[in-house]
């Protein structure tokens, strides 16, 4: 009988691994992509209805992760794993007793449970330049094109370039084809973005041929290019991390020869400096399912087995919110925003119904509400926040209905916070608001089958207020009886 209950206890324990395994397994590979707005959660869908209006050629696609809301927050929520500037309000700030100001990093402390919330609730930035942080960074041959790769390059000495370079002999071979040519082929080899490699050339070596990184005649480096800076880290040496950088170049810093077969190590040519190097930025993060700027800090999607918000590129809890302004406007001076692009953004299992604020809003400054509102002027812009330094959602026009949620009593500037008729939650000045006055009953219709009722029959009084905007009074029925019921 014991040897029987043994077995059963081991079987029991068997099954509970099992079943333990099943749910790290849905916890790191259940994740389900949707395309379309209509696959959004109805939260998501007005903001995104709002952008594809703007711009009909962007897609979006719901990463619906199947990871509980709280759950990621709390895994989020961990000292030192995500970071904001010392000089930060205290909102923005973990300020548990022995945890608050203490550098992790030089000037950085640890973030609030709240700022994480913020940054993580992707309907805090389905706005125009936010939304960035969500571009896919994967080749996509439907919307990545040559003519958009010369447009990113626009104003600087690789665009519509033919490619010339010196091999470590100083001899000038020039190619037949121009750098757009080389950047399209190394996304299509490394499976990234071509629009990504280009927009990081330019911010890694600047505008000029001239570079250290890319002229190809650094002492003791001459024919290396590095056009990433990859192992560019920093040093007390004159050009110490262009020397770093072009050392990588040349063999990979000690990398194993199959490492600098994987990178087409030395980068002795500039088509191998750029697909190579675009192959390391592709293999480290983009190709294993961390395939965004939000998706590389936040590790809530990857396709290394497991271990879910491990395998995140920066501590900065703010990086994507920054970051993806900088994308923006280099796509907006470049002239492409109305192109084809695809969007990636999660979804998460229980999510608040209204995002968490950024931590900067002062709660104290509003009182819940629940009023019907119009708007008094026109081209009336609806914020991200209290004050115009914040991002534009959309705009809305003289006699604009909508709902206060939380009317501002903030000294000064006043806004609202209010919820249009489309779904979309945002701020307005509370200048360009008037409330709707109540609508008064113009008529009550009362109609019954009979007007004799036989002691114990019942009747269904049938009552019609007009007009229909009125309706919402609550109706009280009283007799002259005063032993009736209806008194009751």
């Amino acid at each position: 009988m014991r040897k029987l209950k043994r077995q059963i206890i081991i079987i029991s324990i068997i099954i509970i691994s099992i079943f333990m395994i099943a749910i790290l397994n849905l916890k790191s590979d259940a994740s389900v992509k949707l395309n379309g707005i209509e696959n959004f959660p109805s939260s998501y869908q007005p903001y995104l209805k709002e952008l594809s209006n703007k711009y009909p050629d962007w897609k979006f696609t719901a990463l619906y992760t199947n990871l509980d809301w709280n759950y990621v927050i709390n895994q989020e929520n961990i000292f030192g794993k995500n970071l904001v500037p010392k000089n930060y309000s205290d909102n923005w700030k973990n300020t548990t007793p022995g945890q608050y100001n203490v550098e992790v990093d030089a000037g950085w402390v640890d973030s609030s449970r709240r700022a994480v919330e913020y940054c993580m609730d992707p309907r805090n930035f389905l706005n125009e330049a936010r939304i960035f942080q969500f571009e896919g960074l994967s080749y996509d041959s439907s919307t990545n094109s040559l003519d958009i790769i010369e447009k990113i390059l626009y104003g600087t000495e690789f665009y519509n370039r033919q490619v010339t370079y010196l091999d470590a002999n100083g001899n000038s071979i020039s190619m037949n084809e121009k750098y757009g040519d080389l950047i399209l082929r190394a996304g299509q080899t490394s499976y990234v973005s071509p629009y990504h490699l280009a927009s990081r050339i330019k911010q890694e070596v600047g505008p000029f041929l001239s570079h250290s990184s890319i002229s190809g005649t650094v002492a003791g480096f001459k024919g290396l290019y590095n056009f990433y800076n990859i192992g560019a880290t920093s040093s007390a040496e004159p050009m110490g991390a262009i020397k770093n950088g072009l050392q990588y170049a040349k063999d990979g810093k000690g990398a194993s020869q199959a490492t600098k077969d994987k990178y087409l190590i030395p980068w002795n040519t500039k088509e191998r400096a750029i697909t190579g190097g675009a192959i390391f930025i592709g293999s480290s993060y983009i190709n294993v399912g961390q395939n965004t700027i939000y998706l590389q800090k936040f590790d809530v999607n990857d396709d290394r087995g497991g271990n879910l918000f491990t395998h995140q590129y920066m501590t900065n809890v703010l990086a994507p919110y920054s970051e993806s302004k900088s994308i923006y406007n280099g796509y907006q001076k470049a002239g492409i925003l109305n192109s084809a692009m695809n969007f990636i953004i999660p979804v998460y299992d229980n999510m608040p119904d209204i995002p968490t604020q950024n931590p900067n809003i002062n709660d104290n400054d509003f009182t819940n509400d629940n009023t019907k509102i119009y708007c008094n002027a026109n081209n009336v812009n609806i914020r991200t926040g209290p004050s115009t330094s914040y991002d534009i959602i959309t705009q809305i026009s003289n006699g604009y209905k909508m709902t206060r949620i939380k009317k501002g009593n903030q000294s000064g500037e006043r806004w609202d916070m209010v919820r249009l008729e489309n779904g979309i939650i945002g701020y307005i000045f509370q200048t360009y608001v008037t409330e709707i006055p109540a609508v008064q009953i113009e008529k009550i219709d009362i109609s019954i089958d009979n007007t004799t009722l036989q002691k114990g029959e019942r009747k269904q009084l049938k009552v019609v207020i007009s007009p229909v905007e009125a309706a919402n009074y609550k109706v009280i029925y009283s007799s002259s009886n005063p032993r009736s019921s209806f008194n009751r």
